[in-house]
């Protein structure tokens, strides 16, 4: 095995055993970046000579003894809207072309300082503001998209180009690429990891958590992110929190909820029986699976966009103004909507999300977790803009990626995508839990006992 194909956790315990050395596994990651970016396009740029100075002195620590955590030498990509002073901030957009961070996010200044390693900026859809990320092509089929926004993230992880990555997650923008790409993504509870730094698509919806290979992986990813940062309004004061879940596989007692209504609707028949035959291990895990019903379900997309697009419209009003040209086409148009927009409707928007945040705790007084599945199909193809379900609906590719995420966003409710398989032309298949806000542990040790009962995940065979 080649060092770039070790989960977080493993390389983690090579490097303090001082099996590998941090030089070692930056140098196998940069290596794989050379030989599948050209396939895959997950990169804005490579700081390689950075990542090998970091490396060097990873390891000047290693041999003094002196150990920073589990993220000690690892390198990591991080989503091209996360500042990292010295370093271009592009959102992979013409609008940004020249910008340099001044200074490092709250996010790349905490996994700095527990000793993980930069060796790139990810694409993103231009801005965050799409479902696709059109420059990256999914890591088990070229033809295919990767999902988005945090695409490259989820592509990098996938491929062996970064041991983990970081992005952002505004209705799905970590867990539709995660499952589209056969990795873990994280989206925690709203301001529970600090935004400050990172560039906004929707400031109500935002939020920052980890792409990796593993559910060990993303827990010692968040740990090290989690905590308090006065400067995001939205962050809480509370205490640090170990999220590393326990080895054991036992669930005996834990409440799941099995959605009678909207997840399973207008999903593949394929992802419905991987996402069904999970949830069957989980309750063969000594889970108990309760039906429940989701609130509100007709009011999940007007909410989501009626809070995201003005807001989005807000960010970029001087720049849309000034240089409306440089922006994507399919991204100005969506700014270009939300002037449109009234404050009635924003409003009204806000007034719906109050009440499916409280038709949600109800829900969640009844269970611990909901599970589910992340993203009602598996990836389509580059050129495919609408799927037709059996019934005769269609409905846009980006709609139907966003329809099962969405609600956690909205209700700020953290949600964790695990892969549970394939369907019959190899593309991967994510299966998602929700949990109460700040009911991290408890959808990390869900994930995690479901993970160990599955045989481990090999990376996309990238040709």
């Amino acid at each position: 095995m080649q060092p770039y194909e070790l989960p977080l956790a493993a390389a983690a315990d090579a490097i303090r055993a001082r099996r590998l050395s941090p030089v070692e596994l930056v140098d196998s990651v940069l290596a794989r970046i050379e030989e599948v970016e050209p396939h895959l396009g997950a990169y804005v740029t490579v700081t390689a000579e950075r990542a090998r100075r970091a490396a060097l002195e990873a390891e000047r620590e290693a041999a003094r003894g002196r150990f920073r955590g589990p993220l000690h030498g690892i390198p990591m990509g991080l989503k091209d809207l996360i500042d990292v002073a010295g370093t271009a901030t592009t959102a992979s957009s013409r609008v940004r072309a020249g910008h340099r961070a001044q200074a490092d996010s709250t996010v790349a200044a905490r996994l700095t300082a527990a000793g993980a390693i930069l060796v790139g900026k990810t694409h993103t859809h231009e801005f965050a503001y799409g479902l696709t990320t059109p420059q990256t092509n999914n890591a088990w089929d070229r033809g295919r998209v990767a999902g988005g926004s945090s695409g490259g993230s989820a592509v990098a992880v996938a491929s062996g180009a970064a041991t983990f990555s970081l992005g952002t997650d505004t209705g799905g923008s970590i867990r539709v690429p995660a499952a589209l790409n056969g990795v873990v993504g994280l989206k925690p509870t709203y301001g529970l990891v600090p935004r400050h730094g990172v560039t906004s698509l929707s400031w109500s919806l935002d939020h920052v958590g980890p792409i990796t290979r593993t559910v060990e992986d993303a827990a010692l990813v968040l740990t090290a992110l989690a905590g308090h940062d006065p400067r995001d309004p939205a962050s809480p004061a509370a205490p640090a929190v170990d999220y590393r879940p326990d080895t054991g596989t036992d669930l005996t007692g834990l409440r799941i909820g099995l959605p009678r209504t909207y997840y399973f609707d207008h999903v593949d028949a394929e992802v419905e029986a991987a996402v069904r035959y999970a949830i069957g291990r989980l309750e063969a895990l000594g889970a108990r699976l309760v039906e429940i019903d989701i609130p509100m379900t007709r009011y999940v997309q007007a909410t989501q966009w009626g809070l995201m697009v003005p807001e989005a419209t807000a960010y970029h009003e001087g720049t849309l103004r000034a240089v409306p040209e440089l922006y994507q086409a399919d991204v100005r148009i969506l700014l270009e909507a939300g002037e449109l927009m009234s404050a009635g409707d924003y409003l009204r928007a806000q007034r719906s999300r109050t009440l499916m945040r409280r038709e949600w705790a109800r829900v969640l007084e009844e269970v611990e977790v909901i599970a589910a599945p992340t993203v009602p199909m598996t990836a389509v193809r580059a050129d495919e803009r609408t799927v037709t379900w059996p019934d005769g609906t269609a409905e846009g590719v980006s709609d139907a990626f966003v329809r099962l995420s969405a609600p956690a966003n909205i209700t700020g409710v953290p949600a964790l995508s695990v892969p549970v398989g394939h369907d019959t032309a190899g593309l991967p298949i994510g299966m998602q839990l929700l949990g109460r806000p700040f009911g991290e542990r408890s959808l990390l040790r869900v994930g995690h006992a479901y993970e160990r009962t599955r045989p481990a995940r090999a990376l996309a065979p990238v040709a």
